[in-house]
């Protein structure tokens, strides 16, 4: 549970960094694809953020049979974020 936690907590600060890249283009071009680009990392911020919080309140009610799965979704935004983090820089 605790390298879900991490891989979630890494896309979290992964998220803010774009938040604040995209939220320099928007208010210096105006452009709304920057806009919606935000929008994205700001909702996807959020639902890491909520992750994190469910994954420490209720590590009790995971199986161990679900921890690879977790894992797997973790590590597979984690990668995603990193490719879109150097495609914005």
């Amino acid at each position: 549970m605790d390298i879900i936690i991490v891989f979630s907590s890494i896309n979290s600060i992964l998220l803010v960094v774009l938040l604040f890249l995209y939220g320099k283009i928007v208010l210096k071009t105006k452009a709304v694809y920057s806009a919606g680009l935000f929008l994205f990392a700001l909702f996807l911020l959020a639902q890491n953020l909520l992750a994190i919080f469910s994954y420490v309140d209720m590590q009790d009610y995971f199986g161990p049979a679900v921890l690879p799965y977790l894992s797997g979704i973790g590590g597979l935004e984690l990668v995603s974020l990193i490719i879109l983090l150097r495609v914005t820089l």
